[in-house]
């Protein structure tokens, strides 16, 4: 495919930067390597949809009436970012190459970058940013899988994958480096750029020894699993209340 079909065919959600296989997930660098080129092929040039002005390269995703798509004024979803039926897009950002599952709920000023992959049922709430990952091409985006919740301002980059289900608290950061530490057991069992399925993150920090003394650094705790009974809907709250 060319470059224009490439972008076309995320669009319409036929192709996807990457996809799940099993347990894990697959990579498709040719089509990060289209968004790429994409970019350096196109021209800036003035866009007006209704009071708005905008000046950028890419064009403004349409048709969401067919899509089955609910858009909040002012959210922004860029062309070539595919979005499921049932999707909520309250005033907030979706760029080029991301990929929104169905009934997903992106919140109130939350942003999904470049080529993540957000799965069905999940709640980005308000000022959620999921980074974008395109360079180097192979590299693995952001990935969400079904059902998770994520709380307000959590940040999630550099590739990080959050399990099905899993519900992460306010403020949590979580990057490739970030120390993810499943304290529930007898011993600490530490994460990188992993969380897993049904886990209930919140934010958390660890001492490390400098030359200037000891210092908190950031890190996530992983306090218990939602259980059974827990709703796909429910409220973070109501989850972290569970674990006391």
């Amino acid at each position: 495919m060319t470059t224009d079909e490439t972008i076309a065919a995320l669009d319409r959600g036929e192709i996807r930067v990457a996809e799940p296989q099993g347990d894990d997930w697959v990579v498709h660098p040719e089509v990060q390597e289209a968004i790429l080129d994409y970019f350096r092929s196109r021209k800036m040039e003035p866009r007006e949809v209704g009071p708005f002005e905008y000046h950028d390269k890419i064009p403004l995703k349409s048709g969401y009436d067919a899509l089955g798509v609910r858009v909040v004024p002012p959210a922004v979803a860029r062309y070539g970012a595919f979005l499921s039926p049932g999707v909520v897009l309250m005033p907030s950002y979706v760029n080029i190459g991301a990929w929104v599952g169905p009934r997903t709920m992106v919140d109130t000023w939350a942003t999904v970058g470049s080529g993540a992959q957000i799965g069905a049922d999940v709640h980005l709430a308000g000022g959620v940013g999921i980074g974008g990952v395109l360079e180097p091409p192979g590299a693995r985006p952001v990935i969400v899988e079904d059902g998770a919740f994520l709380g307000s301002r959590v940040i999630v980059t550099e590739g990080v994958r959050i399990g099905r289900e899993a519900v992460i608290a306010a403020n949590v950061s979580l990057t490739a480096s970030v120390p993810i530490i499943d304290v529930t057991g007898p011993e600490p069992v530490e994460y990188r750029g992993y969380v897993p399925p049904r886990a209930i993150v919140v934010p958390g920090t660890r001492p490390k020894e400098f030359p200037a003394g000891t210092y908190q650094l950031a890190c996530a705790l992983i306090i218990g699993r939602r259980t059974e009974a827990t709703d796909l809907r429910t409220s973070l709250n109501d989850a972290l209340r569970e674990i006391d």
